[in-house]
């Protein structure tokens, strides 16, 4: 179905990542993280709506490592097996799952965002996090779809990043978790294959997912 296209895109996009932060960071007021979600979320709409490919997805592409801190979503998303990498295999690991999601999300379909609205609902602040709560509306097929976005932001250094995002309580990085584990127990905990198998799904992800005129 294409919500569930729509709810994966929103996920990757503004990737769903763990339960809380991975070390102190200096607190995100209400106000603040109320405007730096409206923000993101008119400039995420903005990018969406562009009608060149190319251009649309490079502007996704800005927004996603401008505002993501992909480095602990990518080690959450390996878990216990982090560890067990040598200080090369993260390294690579990190550029291999960067491509990998930046060309999974180009999968996903875009000719329903013109009927789509993003509604900033409210903040409040955790102890080691803020949550902004916002609400999704979009018509598909003549019928209203809604849905109930929480983002959890940090900041760990100088700049507000994403952490988390759960849509109706439920976190799909979770579920890319599990399919990250059971890609590493499908090769007995080589690493070395696993990066192998993830750098060719990247792989064919860019080529299907490629711009019309770019594609190999």
């Amino acid at each position: 179905m294409k919500s569930k296209f729509f709810l994966q895109l929103i996920s990757v996009v503004l990737i769903l990542v763990c339960a809380a932060p991975a070390f102190a960071a200096e607190k995100i007021g209400k106000a603040e993280a109320f405007s730096w979600a409206e923000t993101r979320g008119a400039e995420l709409l903005k990018a969406f709506r562009m009608k060149d490919a190319a251009e649309r997805y490079r502007e996704l592409d800005y927004l996603f490592d401008e505002n993501i801190d992909a480095d602990y979503v990518s080690r959450f998303v390996v878990g216990k097996y982090w560890r067990t990498m040598t200080p090369l295999q993260q390294k690579e690991y990190r550029r291999i799952f960067e491509r990998y999601l930046k060309a999974m999300y180009k999968s996903f379909p875009l000719d329903f965002v013109d009927t789509l609205q993003y509604e900033v609902t409210g903040a409040s602040v955790a102890e080691d996090f803020t949550v902004v709560t916002a609400t999704v509306r979009f018509t598909l097929n003549g019928q209203p779809q809604e849905y109930v976005l929480q983002f959890r932001l940090h900041r760990p250094a100088d700049k507000i990043l994403l952490v988390d995002i759960k849509i109706m309580e439920s976190s799909l990085i979770l579920s890319a978790r599990s399919k990250f584990y059971q890609m590493i127990a499908s090769v007995d905990g080589e690493i070395e294959w696993f990066l192998e198998d993830l750098e060719l799904d990247a792989l064919a992800y860019e080529k299907k997912n490629a711009p019309q005129g770019q594609r190999q």
